[in-house]
Formats: C-alpha cells, structure tokens, sequence
C-alpha cells in the first residue's frame, strides 16, 4: 500500500509540473527558441525548406511503417502508422503524408492523415492533419483535432526538434480549441524494451494539451524509429509499445 502511494504521488507530481511547463518556458530555467506565432519553437520560414535534413527521432522514409500495440479507452488497440508516398503542399511547403490508423479487432476506432515537414536544419514541422473517429459501425462520430496550418488561424508546430536537449520545451501544434499540444524534453540517452527489441539512446518527452488539462502522457522515442513507447502519467489509462518496423 505504501508504495501504491508513493506511486501516485509520483504521478501527481509530474502532472504538476507538466501542466506548469507553458509558466517555465518563459523562465531562463528551459532552453527555448523564438516562438512563431506564439510558441517556443523555432520560427517557421518557407525558405528554411529547400534541403531538408533527416531528423533521426522522427524518420518520414516513404513506404515505412510501423505497429504499436496497446490499450485506449478501455479496449485494446493496434495503431498502424505509414509514411506515404504522398505529398501536400501547405505554406509554401511540401508535406509528407502520414497515414495512421488505430484498430480494435480489425475495427477502425480512429484514422489519421498527418502532415510533416523537415527543414534544412532536421526540425520536423506538424503542418496539420485530417482525423476522424468512427462508431461500433464504422461511421464517423467526429472531425475534432483537424487542422490545417494557415488555414482559420492554425499555425504549424514542431513534432520534434532537430536537436532536442533537456528542458527544451515547445508546441507542437496550434488551433485554437482544436489542437494545442505541446511537449517538454525530459530526459535523453538511455535504453528501452518494448516487444520490438531493446532500443538505446531514447530521448523522452512529456507530452500535453491544455484542452486536457489533467492529462499527461509519457512518450519514447528512439533514433531510426520514431515512437517506440507511450503511456499516460496523468489522466484514463492509455499505453502502446512499438511491435514492428517494416521498410520499403
């Protein structure tokens, strides 16, 4: 029982602090960069876009994909995510297209199509993304979270930074009562074992929305696979853990 406690305390803490994170990254205490359009991300610029770099925490290799396995809202799920060969210009940008689908027993619970692109210096921009959630019946129920950046006051986000350090902190994107994520770096180097294998030099995040104030998750990811590990700290119980990588 002690140490149940000591557990939830532990988790109260981190949701403490994760929800204070928007306060600190003002202060000298978190490394963060020229905001655009608000935020702690570097500033967004068309012309930063001509030679994009590889960010090895978030690879867009077309024909890559990847399953997690997990529980979400109660049920077990297995999220499929693909690089497409895709493309969507955004900004004056060219946006790789990102298919995700999360499916219980075969069952669509929800579908994404996400939109990311990387500068020259490797930063991977979330430029939006179109999602739906569908029913026992595979009708949709929502839209909710779609987003498109310049498009009713959206702007793009960062999903992951091209140098990522400790304390680093930032949005990831923003539409005003949509989509407001944002992350704060936490720990980097390391090790992890998931189903797919033990991976090394993991670089973790927290990771939250202010349109969920008391939810907090925990994210892992690992150089040449992107996420490999998530569950939340604070908030319904959600984990999924990286089973497979295919390529090609």
């Amino acid at each position: 029982m002690k140490s149940k406690k000591i557990v939830l305390a532990i988790v109260a803490l981190v949701a403490v602090i994760a929800m204070a994170v928007p306060a600190l990254v003002s202060g000298a205490s978190v490394r963060t960069t020229r905001g655009y359009g608000g935020g702690n991300e570097p500033p967004f610029d068309p012309s930063n876009f001509g030679t994009p770099a590889d960010n090895p925490y978030f690879p867009l290799e077309p024909g890559t994909r990847s399953i997690l396995r997990g529980v979400k809202d109660g049920v077990t799920q297995t999220e499929r995510s693909t690089v497409t060969g895709r493309t969507k210009q955004i900004l004056g940008v060219t946006a790789a297209v990102v298919h995700d689908i999360s499916l219980h027993h075969g069952r669509p619970l929800e579908e994404t199509f996400d939109w990311y692109a990387a500068d020259d210096d490797g930063n991977i921009w979330y430029m939006g993304e179109d999602t739906k959630e569908f029913d026992a019946n595979g009708h949709v129920t929502s839209t909710e979270g779609s987003w498109e950046a310049g498009v009713d006051g959206a702007v793009p986000g960062i999903i992951m930074l091209a140098d990522p350090q400790v304390d680093d902190a930032y949005r990831q994107e923003f539409y005003a009562g949509q989509a407001e994520d944002q992350a704060w770096i936490v720990r980097t180097g390391g090790a992890i074992s998931v189903p797919y294998g033990t991976v090394h030099d993991v670089l973790r995040s927290l990771e939250w929305t202010r349109l969920e104030p008391n939810v907090v998750d925990l994210k892992v990811y690992a150089p040449g696979l992107g996420i490999v590990y998530e569950r939340t700290l604070s908030g319904s119980r959600e984990i999924a853990a990286l089973v497979s990588v295919t390529t090609g």
